[in-house]
């Protein structure tokens, strides 16, 4: 895990050469092992190119320097190959001969071998930047999921590259206006779906893409598809299905252990890290883990990390975490993001991930669990939805509001699925169960019609409509949730700490084999992830396996009417809130009041607009 950044500039207006330190410095939390930079221009002279990289030593930490650069070839690259000693091995067979024994190396062969076909053949995370001197091209790409970020700026024919928005922003000139259509997006579903950015002029390189500069013209193209965005015919599973399953799951987190620096694995307790964890165990002989919870039995869920721990004989590490907590580091993870912290679960996640980095420098974590195999309420929910919509919407309503009254709050995204049932419009339904606000909510917001030019009130969902309702979700989940939201947030908050977070449940093998099954291996009556709970079932202690899905929650609703309440305050009803002309007269004010006296929960919406609040006064 490292941080890369560079450019290719026409000379007439390219950067001088030691612009790319203060980029490089800026990305310093992602790689305090080591930094190196090369610079080059083509045979012409007509452009200049600049290639940066601070590094996070994971394999080979005392060798394998960047830029690598061989046979006119020079390599930036974030992340890990994890089959690159299955590829080291084809690469010999060819004729090509290493001198280190790292994955850096093992790519820069593969693209001399394989060239822009390179991706094709990589099983891993990656962000990657390489300069072709001989035809003068720079190739840039980023994993199929989007665990690695890579963000771009173009002025003219100059292309600007960087794993993070803070190193573009120490260039001269680079521009920190507001993306008004961005902020419309945050507002509608609590994070801004790629590849816009809030930073007008930046934006994300996709999941799963390319980009290819050459002679100031540059070509964007995807290279993979999640799957389920088509139909799958199959009607039934192999007999061993869940067997295959978990043996395709231990090999990814096999080949994800692999390390020449200490390791552990986050531990929540669910059914997704204790499965990780387990697996693991069986592999090293004792495994460090790191939970984090909180001094309200309520919200904490250590004693489940605690059991699984037991289970597993590991090191087992624990991290109370309070509101003060959440005062004191806020600010500054909204820094680290470059963004509002969509989820108040950030600032505990980042909290473990410092602990963590005091004994190891690499995790595993169980994260894209949920979004791989259907195991949200809403993708029990989206299954029922066909035939229920055909019912008479009187007796929809009849139906659906004493189920959502009568279910507890920590079931809150449980209540969030059902009441949508009711909704006809599948994009609305996909908004609220990520959103702060509904359609009628968002019709109040200034912002919609800003300068006299509408801003969308949707987002486009692509899925084929002939996939089933689950299917159509997953994509939804996988190209835009997930990469956009949770695996921004994974590495950014476990990068400020300088720690790497691996996921075996993205391995595109193992998703693959899943999305070629029925629906039913995913998602069967009321519980999902199915195929998950029976290949673990000799794995994990019964009562972690029967556990019903609650999610990561921080008490924000009880901090914001209790110990956070004057920091909102303070920060939303202040005279020079940059947030306040987003909305139409005392909108904001309305909401406010509702909150604190418990007449509505608004925490969401709360959530989003002081994180907002504080990204336009760190940047604005």
């Amino acid at each position: 895990m490292c941080g890369i950044a560079g450019w290719v500039a026409h000379a007439a207006h390219a950067p001088p050469g030691e612009a790319l330190a203060p980029m490089l410095a800026a990305l310093a939390h992602r790689g305090p092992d080591g930094e190196g930079a090369r610079q080059f221009a083509t045979g012409d002279g007509a452009y200049r190119i600049a290639l940066g990289h601070r590094r996070l030593a994971i394999i080979d930490p005392h060798g394998s320097p960047q830029p690598m650069c061989d046979a006119g070839l020079a390599l930036v690259f974030n992340g890990e190959i994890y089959n690159f000693r299955a590829l080291r091995a084809e690469l010999e067979g060819l004729g090509h001969r290493f001198a280190r024994d790292s994955d850096t190396e093992v790519l820069l062969r593969a693209c001399q071998q394989w060239g822009t076909d390179v991706v094709d053949r990589l099983r891993g995370m990656f962000a990657f930047a390489v300069w072709d001197a001989q035809r003068e091209r720079l190739f840039l790409a980023r994993d199929r999921f989007g665990e690695k970020p890579l963000f771009l700026m173009q002025r003219g024919s100059d292309l600007y590259f960087a794993s993070e928005i803070k190193a573009l922003l120490r260039l001269s000139g680079a521009a920190t206006s507001v993306n008004l259509a961005a902020v419309w997006d945050y507002l509608a579903y609590r994070y801004v779906p790629g590849p816009a950015t809030l930073f007008a002029g930046i934006r994300k390189l996709a999941p799963a893409s390319c980009a290819l500069w050459e002679r100031g013209r540059l070509v964007e193209w995807r290279y993979w598809t999640p799957p389920d965005r088509w139909p799958n015919a199959v009607e039934a599973a192999p007999p061993d299905a869940a067997a295959q399953f978990r043996a395709r799951l231990d090999e990814a987190v096999r080949l994800q252990m692999v390390s020449d620096v200490p390791y552990g694995a986050f531990l929540s307790g669910g059914i997704d890290s204790s499965t990780i964890v387990a697996l693991m165990s069986r592999h090293s002989a004792q495994v460090k883990t790191f939970s984090v919870g909180f001094p309200d039995d309520r919200y904490s869920e250590l004693r489940y990390a605690a059991q699984v721990a037991r289970h597993c004989g590991t090191d087992h590490h624990e991290l109370v975490v309070s509101h003060a907590d959440l005062l004191e580091r806020l600010p500054a993870l909204v820094a680290y993001r470059d963004a509002p912290v969509s989820e108040p679960s950030d600032i505990p996640i980042h909290m473990l991930a410092c602990e963590a980095a005091r004994s190891a420098k690499m995790v595993l974590t169980g994260e894209g669990s949920d979004e791989i195999l259907g195991g949200y309420p809403k993708h029990v929910a989206e299954r029922f939805v066909p035939a229920f919509q055909r019912l008479p919407a009187a007796v929809r309503q009849r139906l659906i509001a004493p189920l959502v009254h009568a279910l507890p709050y920590r079931f809150r995204r449980a209540k969030t699925a059902i009441a949508n049932l009711n909704l006809e419009d599948r994009n609305e339904r996909y908004v609220r169960w990520f959103g702060a606000l509904d359609r009628a909510q968002r019709a109040r917001l200034a912002l919609l019609h800003v300068n006299g030019t509408a801003v969308r009130d949707d987002h486009p969902f692509a899925a084929d409509a002939a996939a089933s309702p689950l299917r159509q979700i997953l994509y939804f989940d996988q190209t835009s949730w997930l990469p956009d939201n949770l695996l921004e947030r994974a590495d950014r908050m476990t990068m400020a700490a300088s720690l790497e977070a691996r996921v075996p449940f993205l391995d595109h093998e193992l998703a693959q084999f899943v999305a070629a099954l029925p629906d039913r291996c995913r998602v069967r009556g009321l519980r999902g992830k199915r195929i998950l709970r029976e290949a673990a079932r000799s794995l994990l202690p019964a009562p972690i396996l029967a556990r019903p899905k609650v999610g990561f929650r921080v008490p924000v609703n009880d901090w914001f009417r209790g110990p956070m309440r004057e920091y909102l305050l303070d920060h939303l009803r202040a005279p020079s809130s940059r947030t306040r002309p987003y909305y139409e007269g005392t909108e904001l004010d309305r909401v406010i009041d509702e909150h604190l006296g418990g007449r509505h929960n608004h925490e969401k919406l709360l959530w989003s607009l002081l994180n907002l609040e504080l990204w336009h006064r760190r940047y604005v």
